[in-house]
């Protein structure tokens, strides 16, 4: 047996994915006492894999990125085996780009990929990589064999109970994920392909354990990572209020009134159907925020069917009327330039966020990106016409509009000419 030191090349984006990866291990009595160090840049991940090597530890370097991070990702990868190599250290990527695109993930330059949720598939790997068992043998993990690429079967998807939400040893804390996985099939959303099209909550004790950490730990604000806010607790379409009310009165008298709880906003959202006047009365019982993430994504009823979003327009319109009613400030999500999106289509939404704007809601708007992972990954990138940015900058200088709608066209040009590079390169 060789000690072994983990290595995580820490970066803003990706830092969450981390500290639960840290909390899987902290919580395993075999993994507990293994040296982790979060290393912010390739001098960084260079430096502490040095002086691991001068310990006599093998290193494993774990890597988790999303899509549009992939080719800067990629280009830190090979900073760093240019300035250290050696086969003591390990390489893995892990998360839901490497997930949907393993082995153009490993003709990168990764050792090895991780395919799909990471709390136990980590303990596995440093546990067989520390005493020297054969790696490839780890439940889904996945290499190249001779350039061919190979992978294991996926473990059985985990519980959230039987992991922490983040690593309260290491001090590295987060939002805690209260449902994993989605029902709702939306076409370019990669969070169904990953964790699953079904939902799995953390049970209200368990949120309030952790809630109660937080607590004594000096925290003041409270946020919950979930794809969809109201569906908590459910199984179904159907929100089941009940268990929203049960788990925000119980964290809310966990951490008193005086502490900032924080529902239905970043980061998650709340689905326009599932604003109802009920839902609304609940909320305002028991959180601080008096602003709201509705998922509208599209003005045009024929481009929300093919996206399978399951709601209309109309369903959006009345989400925001409702809020503005209950005294909720409704920030809209719009994803412009979605496939199969036409003139007409494009001419529905930006009058709906025009509607929408009048009401008192605010527009956050996103550029449609070809997901790996997602049915609309072929799809082409979203592409805006000079007439449609001059009517998104109106109504952003005028506090109406705001997010990285701009960046995000560029992204989705980068994420299409990175495929075909990528497809050139392997044939």
């Amino acid at each position: 047996m060789q000690p072994l030191s983990v290595i995580w090349a820490y970066r803003r984006t990706g830092k969450f994915a981390f500290h639960v990866l840290t909390g899987a291990l902290e919580s395993d009595p075999r993994c507990r006492e293994l040296p982790i160090e979060f290393a912010n840049g390739t001098a960084a991940v260079v430096a502490a894999a040095k002086h691991a090597l001068a310990r006599g530890h093998k290193v494993l370097v774990g890597w988790s990125f999303y899509s549009p991070d992939f080719a800067q990702l990629a280009e830190e990868l090979q900073e760093v085996l240019k300035a250290i190599r050696d086969e003591r250290i390990v390489h893995i990527a892990g998360g839901v780009h490497a997930t949907a695109e393993p082995e153009s993930t490993l003709r990168a330059g990764w050792d090895l990929v991780a395919c799909g949720e990471g709390e136990r598939l980590i303990r596995d790997l440093v546990l067989a990589m520390r005493d020297g068992q054969e790696l490839h043998s780890v439940p889904g993990v996945a290499w190249l064999d001779h350039g061919q690429l190979r992978r294991n079967a996926r473990a059985e998807r985990l519980t959230l109970d039987e992991f922490p939400p983040f690593g309260p040893a290491h001090g590295r804390h987060g939002p805690i994920e209260i449902t994993r996985g989605c029902i709702y099939a939306c076409r370019f959303c990669q969070t169904p392909y990953f964790a699953g099209a079904n939902f799995r909550h953390r049970s209200v004790a368990n949120i309030r354990h952790w809630a109660q950490y937080l607590v004594a730990h000096g925290f003041r604000d409270f946020r919950f990572l979930t794809p969809t806010s109201m569906s908590y607790g459910t199984q179904t379409a159907e929100p089941d209020l009940a268990a929203v009310e049960a788990l925000l009165a119980g964290v809310r008298e966990d951490i008193g009134p005086e502490r900032k709880l924080w529902f239905g906003t970043f980061p998650s959202e709340v689905r326009p159907e599932h604003v109802t006047p009920a839902s609304l009365q609940l909320l305002k019982k028991w959180v601080s925020n008096r602003a709201l993430i509705v998922g509208g994504q599209s003005g045009s009823d024929r481009v929300l069917a093919a996206s399978e979003r399951g709601h209309d327009s109309a369903c959006i319109e009345r989400a925001v009327a409702l809020c503005v009613e209950h005294g909720f400030v409704p920030h809209v999500d719009f994803l412009l330039g979605l496939p199969g999106e036409e003139a007409p289509d494009v001419e529905a939404t930006l009058q709906l966020m025009d509607r929408l704007v009048e009401r008192g809601a605010k527009v956050h708007g996103h550029t449609f990106l070809p997901l790996p992972g997602t049915p609309f990954r072929k799809a082409a990138p979203g592409a805006l016409t000079a007439p449609v940015r001059t009517r998104l900058r109106n109504l952003a200088s005028k506090g109406q509009l705001y997010g990285q709608w701009e960046q995000q066209e560029v992204t989705a040009r980068e994420l299409v000419r990175g495929r075909a590079l990528k497809s050139h390169k392997i044939l």
